[in-house]
């Protein structure tokens, strides 16, 4: 089985079989308007979903409780029907969100005497039918867990739907069901196509329209043969609430395209946005990216507690309508190179929806043209932003300046009005913003015209944060810029003597359209105040990290990677042989630090931590300055420690990266031990 790093409150709840991967959400949304200026759409396709339900024409929208309370007491009828209200009030029901769905935990240890499922008095003392008739008072639909297997996953063993798949599909119609999530715990070893053809056949026998949720955690390559049967299906193990999970869990999806469409969808796992564990600007790249990939948008946070940003991305109805476009393509990997990612899909009005999406730990310019994303040659282009909420025109480039971890969503069109917008300029930093302390340090920025019509009176300013000086060596305007012209200006940048770490700069620009429209842009840039590695090096778990991404829970200094709290680490330990220095990481991780042009090599001894017992299996790299100059190739838990050397003579920056070993992140607890660096 996939299990998601090593989650403790995972790993109780799946109990019998592990760690094992549950939690799905779904929702079927209603449909909001395409981008201004686009050409009119179509009539909806004539679909009825492989699976001959006919629902799910969309991809599903909803809530579902688990990621933010699992098995705890908070889950109850006060919260489901909490829920029901906060998606009327605060329009998350306009928006397109329609399912309110129960997750484990819902029901008795035991079946009646009757062999039916009886709700938790607890926890809904007016039974599931009372819950669904106020979900239902609503507007809304209602969806309730089981699994495929003798007993769900919690570690109570709560009654699963096995051998009683026909009864147990009646009893959720006669409750007013309306969406199931049928898990994958204790199968017994049954075939899984056979357990999920019976449910399949038990939902239709009820004559009710009920979405049908297979998770069964990518295990059997659902995405083969589920469309026949369901409605969606799990690609992967778990999500959990950080970067280096979501990311893993992307890139499986991703190549999943061609398995999508109107009625049967690939299924990546629940939203975490809002749970506390991300940024905003991740929270933002983990919405834009399932919308790209038509996945299933399925909130995982408890909306009684979302802050005012968490409604923001949850509620944008432009990026919720690139997920629920009636076409219903997923989105195509077109590169990423250097994790500068560009992910186009298809629209059903003849656009495109491009996510220029970067995966690294700093700034980075990604490009793509008109063409490359699959529209036709034209004079210009509109290009609409969906995060801004501001429409452009293009002469064909489509780039951005992109923060670390960021996405810029486009939605851009061949559609002849084009002229009517502001030229787009792209604002840009010619190198990444890495100043040492004490010094005086020179940024370049460079704006540039990417519309057919030219930008004039254009004015660039940079800033810091207050004690900073920020001082133009060069000009900061130009009266005009046609297609393609830039305006380059160097900037001497000072950060405070006490500065240390990261801090925001913020590039804006402003500018005329041809019309004498006033336009402005502003780019965030991270600026990292950084210090000279010591004259000979040392050990790298000593010297400040650059920047630090990992699979599951912190990077741990001089310890394992342990669970998801910082300091849970165990120590290192690689074949039986213990270590007092390094880095513990989880996959996919990595790990930046500065040095300044000032080191030759990196050393270390690498391999899995015994931690995992016979589990896990990874592959580490060391870059210097972006590109690859050591690998160590896969390794096992059944490997003793392995020597990495690498050569990192003139690097300004060493990154130190972690990747799965092609099977998932199943466990996959990496230890950098005696890891040391030479200056």
């Amino acid at each position: 089985m996939r299990h998601l790093p090593t989650r403790t409150t995972r790993t109780s709840r799946r109990g019998v079989i592990g760690a094992l991967m549950a939690g799905l959400l779904c929702a079927a949304g209603t449909t909001v308007p395409a981008v201004a200026n686009s050409p009119a759409p179509g009539p909806a396709p004539a679909v009825t979903g492989q699976s001959g339900n006919g629902l799910a024409l969309t991809p599903p929208m909803g809530f579902n409780n688990w990621n933010s309370t699992h098995c705890r007491a908070e889950f109850d009828e006060s919260m489901v029907k909490g829920i029901a209200d906060i998606f009327v009030e605060k329009g998350l029901k306009a928006a397109g969100y329609q399912y309110v769905n129960l997750d484990d935990c819902w029901a008795k240890p035991q079946r009646n005497a009757d062999g039916e499922l009886e709700a938790d008095p607890q926890r809904f003392p007016n039974g599931i039918k009372a819950v669904a008739d106020y979900v239902h008072s609503k507007g809304l639909k209602i969806g309730i867990y089981t699994s495929a297997g003798t007993k769900t996953c919690d570690s109570v063993g709560l009654p699963g739907a096995l051998g009683h798949e026909f009864s147990d599909a009646q009893q959720f119609a006669d409750w007013g069901i309306d969406y199931l999530k049928y898990d994958n715990c204790n199968n017994q070893g049954v075939d899984a196509k056979k357990r999920y053809t019976t449910m399949r056949d038990a939902l239709a026998a009820t004559g009710r329209p009920i979405v049908y949720s297979i998770c069964e955690w990518g295990e059997n390559k659902p995405w083969e043969w589920a469309g026949e049967l369901g409605n969606l299906w799990r690609t992967t193990g778990d999500i959990n609430d950080s970067w280096g999970s979501m990311l893993s869990i992307m890139k499986q999806n991703l190549p999943l395209a061609a398995a999508a469409g109107p009625g049967h969808w690939n299924d990546p796992d629940m939203l975490e946005v809002g749970n506390g564990g991300m940024t905003d600007t991740e929270y933002r790249t983990h919405f834009s990216m399932w919308s790209v990939m038509a996945a299933p948008l399925l909130i995982g946070s408890d909306l009684r507690k979302a802050s005012a940003e968490t409604f923001e991305i949850l509620s944008n109805h432009e990026v919720i309508a690139v997920d629920q476009d009636l076409l219903g393509k997923q989105g195509t990997v077109l590169s990423s190179a250097g994790g500068r990612w560009v992910v186009a899909k298809e629209m059903r009005d003849g656009s495109r929806a491009v996510a220029l999406f970067n995966e690294t730990g700093s700034t980075q310019r990604i490009a793509t043209t008109a063409e490359e994303v699959g529209l036709p040659k034209a004079d210009g282009y509109t290009m609409r932003d969906l995060w801004e909420h501001k429409s452009y025109n293009t002469a064909g480039t489509l780039a951005a300046t992109v923060p670390a971890h960021g996405t810029v969503l486009l939605r851009v069109a061949a559609d002849g009005k084009w002229a009517a917008q502001p030229p787009a300029v792209e604002l840009g930093l010619e190198s990444r913003p890495l100043i040492e302390s004490g010094r005086n340090a020179t940024l370049t920025t460079k704006v540039t015209d990417l519309g057919r019509t030219p930008a004039r009176k254009v004015a660039a300013l940079l800033t810091g944060p207050s004690g900073w000086q920020l001082k133009a060596v060069s000009p900061t305007g130009s009266p005009v810029l046609p297609t393609g012209r830039s305006l380059t200006t160097r900037w001497q940048v000072t950060a405070p003597a006490d500065a240390t770490g990261a801090y925001d700069l913020t590039f804006k620009v402003q500018y005329r359209s041809p019309a004498g429209t006033r336009v402005s842009s502003t780019v965030p840039l991270r600026a990292h105040v950084v210090v000279a590695p010591p004259a000979g090096g040392g050990f790298l778990s000593d010297l400040p990290q650059l920047s630090a991404a990992n699979g599951w829970g912190p990077v741990e200094k001089d310890t394992s990677n342990g669970e998801s709290g910082a300091g849970d680490g165990n120590p290192l330990t690689i074949g039986g042989t213990v270590f007092a220095k390094g880095l513990g990481v989880h996959a996919d991780s990595a790990v930046e630090f500065y040095t300044g042009r000032a080191c030759e090599a990196v050393t270390a001894q690498v391999g899995v931590d015994d931690e995992k017992g016979a589990k896990g299996s990874v592959s580490f790299e060391v870059r210097a300055d972006g590109t690859q100059v050591a690998s160590s190739g896969v390794l096992t838990n059944a490997m003793p420690a392995r020597p990495i050397t690498a050569d990192v003579s003139g690097a300004q920056v060493v990154s130190l990266v972690v990747t799965d070993g092609g099977d998932g992140v199943d466990s996959d607890h990496a230890d950098w031990a005696d890891l040391r660096i030479t200056c």
